[in-house]
This record gives C-alpha cells, structure tokens and sequence, in this order.
C-alpha cells in the first residue's frame, strides 16, 4: 500500500489535501508541523511527502532536507504561496519531485502531480530490481537434487511468509535470498543482509536497529540500523544461530509486533519488511540444547528450505565451475582461462565441504598460478582422499560429523592457517573459533 505524508501548519488546507488523496489506493497520514513529520519519517517508511515550505519552527526547506536524509528514495512534492517560486525552485535544486502553488487548483490538479511522482519512484525501483536481478548468479544448471528447492522458492516467493533456509556454508544460501526477493511483490524495494557471523557482538545490535546520538563510545552522530534500510523490502538475516540469547530476545519482539528502538533511543518504530533466515546449525538441536530460543525458532521456520551441498548436486559442478573460472578471469583480465579435462573431471569428483565458496576460493587461486590460459591439475589444490570420502557405503552421518570432518580438512589444507580456513568455509574467524572448541580441536 502507497504511504503518503502530508505536512502543513494551516488545518484547512492539511484536511483537503487528504481528503483528496483518500482514495482507498493510499494511506494518508498529516503532521502540523516539520518537527512531528520527522518523528513520523524516523518511525516507517513513506513513498511521497507533501509539505508547505514555510512553517513555523523548522522550514519545509529544511524539512526536506532531513527528510532525503533519513529516506532516500522518498518523492517530495513542495507546496508554495504564489510570489515564492524561487523557494520552489530552491527545494527542486535540494530533490524534490515538483511544486504547486497554493492554493491548489484542484483534487484533481494534486493527484495528477502525486501520480507522476509515484510513477516516477515506482520505475527507478523498478530498475534498480531489475539490476540486482541480472546479477543473480543462478541457483542451479538442472540437477534434479536442486528440483525441489527451486519449487520450494517458486511457491513462496509471491507471499509475505518469512523463510528459513537451512544448508552447509557455501551452498548458496544468500543467493536463494536474493532470488526469493526477486520474484517476491517487494522485489522493487530493498534486499538488506546482515551476517550475524561477520560482526562483532557488541556491534550486531547497533548494525539491526541503529544507534542514536551518544549511545555508546564513538556515536558521535544518529544512524539508521539495516533493519530500517530495509523498510519496504526484504531483510535477510544470514547464520541466525549465531545470535547470543539476549538479541535473540529482542528479534523476537521485532517479528511479533513489527516494532524496535534504535540503540540508546526510546523512539518506538516500525517494521515494514519481508524476512528471510538462514542458517548452517541445525537449529531444532540448537533448540533442545537451550542455545536458541524455541518461540523464536518457530517465528522463524514458518517455510524452511533446506539447500543440498555441492556434493549431492554434482551435474551443477561442471557448469558451476565454468560460470565461476568466467567471472574470474574478467576480474583478473584474463577471459580465455579454461579447465583441461583431467581438472574439470577432478573438479567434479572432489568432496568440496566448503561447497560452492571453496569451489570458487581453489578455481581463483589455480587462476592465479597458471602462466597460460589453461588450469591443469597442478595449479587446483584438492583435498587427498575427497573422491572416496564422497562416496562413502552410504552410512548416514550427523550434520555434526560432517561439519568436524569439514573444519578438519580446511585446516589440513591451509596447513592450519585458521583464518585461511573460515574464508574455505565461508564462516566468520570468531564463529570457527567456537566450533574448534565445541568439537574439541584445538
């Protein structure tokens, strides 16, 4: 639903700008004054702002200003006594859509301006979606263990159903997010990620809901959280299990009543977002060892889809690897590069546990080592054993096996370089660290 704000001081004309854009295509909500328009602006997100350019107290002009600060993409249509277009034209100057004189000529006369500025913010989101969506790398090249998944995604993209997806590290799981947001009715809006593995944990709730001015040490000014950047889009909050118990908490409140606060802040505002998780712990376990909270797994896991590993998909890898050594070679200047045969046949026999991002780390650095165009066998580094370790008698092992059997060979062939081997994985040093101790490898 379209969100409009109107701000004027004068009752009279702030009533018949909403009764003429009360239309039951839009919400219309009106503030009295720039002050109480900016509490609005901070609290949810707006497609249009209509104001007055002078007020008492803060000006539009400097409403306006505030105003593209907070959102960005928001139109704004000003609103000028006649003798005052040089303000107008001052407030274009600052990016605002239009201006009418007032009075307004008509209902009519309004809404075919707020029409246009709507067109007009309705096609660069529109664009700016159909940017990200050609850069979607694809999910899969038709392995039929893929099938279900890619179902699975065409099914629940359309709704607002918040989806968990679950899989190793390194099977594509932010580009499942990426494409559920591209064929999702928000796909004009947003995609915000935030890796709950990669940031600090006395950062992680300042990066969700943002800071106010003087929270902490060093926030030296207000700033918006991605959880608010993503207003209106999808929020993907990637390795949820990593979450400590009291953000859990706080998360929790955010999905149940779509409200939070900045940090330091006692401003309540809304949350207007698509939520996708993902995750490489298996988090029912996580549950019944009291290391994530149960209400809140269930908010969480309302459409979980789980994501095979490179290893149960192997008629991806050939291809997989193509489009990879392609994008390489671009980055490095060097698009000839290309796989012998005995590579590409070891490539596809390897065990790969870090799936797809190991897949990649090994096909950039046997880029870099090959003199010529073609990557052999002595410029890949794979893992001794890794054809028979894929396939094993067909014993069924734990998600905890794998993941031990994992870490251990990413060590092994960094020569235990530990940071080497979070990026092989494709987790976070501090997260490697925790599971060198939950598993006891130190």
């Amino acid at each position: 639903m379209t969100r409009i704000l109107v701000v004027d001081d004068e009752v009279g004309i702030r009533e018949f700008l909403v009764d003429a854009l009360s239309t039951g295509s839009f919400v219309v909500e009106s503030a009295d004054s720039a002050e109480v328009a900016l509490l609005s602006l901070r609290r949810r997100a707006y497609d249009l702002l209509i104001t007055d350019l002078r007020m008492p107290g803060l000006s539009g002009l400097e409403l306006l200003s505030q105003a593209r600060h907070e959102q960005p993409e928001l139109e704004v249509i000003v609103l000028t006594a006649h003798g005052s277009v040089q303000s107008a034209v001052e407030a274009m100057r600052l990016g605002a859509f239009d201006y009418l004189q007032k009075p307004v000529e008509s209902p009519e006369a309004l809404r075919l301006v707020v029409d246009r500025a709507l067109e007009r913010r309705s096609l660069l989101r529109s664009q700016a979606g159909r940017e990200r969506d050609s850069e979607l790398p694809v999910l899969s090249y038709g392995d039929p263990a893929m099938d279900p998944v890619l179902r699975a995604i065409d099914k629940v993209a359309p709704t607002e159903t918040t989806v968990l997806l679950e899989g190793e590290s390194g099977t594509g799981k932010e580009v499942a997010a990426r494409t559920l947001h591209a064929l999702s009715n928000r796909r004009g809006g947003p995609f915000i990620a935030l890796n709950c593995a990669a940031v600090a944990d006395t950062l992680i709730e300042s990066e969700l809901f943002g800071h106010e001015r003087g929270a902490f040490t060093g926030a030296t000014s207000a700033r918006r959280g991605r959880l608010e950047l993503a207003s209106g889009g999808t929020f993907f909050l990637d390795e949820i299990g990593e979450l400590k118990s009291e953000l859990q908490a706080k998360l929790l409140r955010v999905l149940q009543e779509k409200e939070f606060e900045r940090v330091g802040g006692s401003r309540t505002m809304s949350s207007d977002v698509r939520w996708i998780a993902a995750t490489n712990r298996d988090l029912e376990a996580e549950v019944e060892r009291g290391r994530f909270r149960e209400d809140l797994y269930h908010r969480i896991a309302v459409f979980p889809i789980g994501l095979p590993p490179l290893r149960e998909r192997r008629e991806d890898i050939a291809p997989l690897a193509e489009t990879l050594l392609g994008r390489i070679g671009a980055q490095l200047g060097r698009p000839r590069l290309r796989l012998t045969s005995e590579a590409a046949e070891a490539i596809q026999d390897a065990f790969w546990p870090g799936n797809v991002r190991e897949l990649s780390n090994a096909l950039e650095r046997a880029a870099i080592l090959t003199s010529g165009s073609s990557i052999g066998l002595a410029h890949l580094t794979l893992r001794e054993g890794s054809e028979s370790t894929s396939r094993d008698d067909g014993a069924v092992r734990s998600l905890e096996e794998v993941e031990r059997e994992a870490i251990v060979r990413a060590l092994q062939a960094v020569d235990g370089n530990r940071r080497q081997a979070a990026e092989i994985l494709g987790i976070g040093l501090r997260t490697l660290y925790d599971k060198l101790k939950r598993y006891d490898l130190q």
